[in-house]
Order: C-alpha cells, then structure tokens, then sequence
C-alpha cells in the first residue's frame, strides 16, 4: 500500500529521539520525549509546498501536530503545512 498525501499535507516517518545526552547519559525510554523531527517520504500536490519541501528533507514539526498513522509496522505523520515549522539542515 502506498501513501500520497493532498493539497498542503506531507508524509513523513518520524526519527527515534536521541539516546543520550551531550554529557554521556542515557536516556532511559520512560523519560523520551516524542520525536519532532521527521524524514520526509512524501509531498502533497500543493505547488507551492513542493517547491519549498522535498521528499528525503528533515524537517522539525509541532509537538502535537498532524496524525499518526502505522502501516506495514512502521509509525507514520500526516502533517499540515501550519504544522512544519522548519526545514532541519545538517
């Protein structure tokens, strides 16, 4: 099965939270936040959308933004354009 989102809504799979900390911690899972950056896997038909967000872009999104899906085992969003808030750049 596959998934295209429409008009201003994108399709990404959320990255795992990081770990540890800068100093060596490990975080243990009880105390992870939810992701909120994500890889883009796919980009609605909003023309202006697809020229500011490209499929394989990191971007960082609202804590509580968009709906979860799961397909195929692995956790998806759907996320709206007002719930990207940047393009992350490495």
């Amino acid at each position: 099965m596959k998934i295209k989102p429409l008009d201003d809504r994108i399709l990404l799979e959320p990255l795992p939270a990081e770990e540890k900390t800068s100093s060596g911690l490990i975080i243990p899972d009880t105390a992870k936040e939810k992701p909120r950056v994500g890889l883009v896997i796919a980009v609605g038909t909003d023309e202006d959308l697809k020229e500011k967000i490209k499929e394989g872009d990191k971007v960082l999104f609202a804590k509580y933004g968009g709906d979860e899906i799961e397909m195929n085992g692995k956790e998806y969003r759907i996320l709206q354009r007002s719930d990207i808030l940047a393009v992350v750049e490495d």
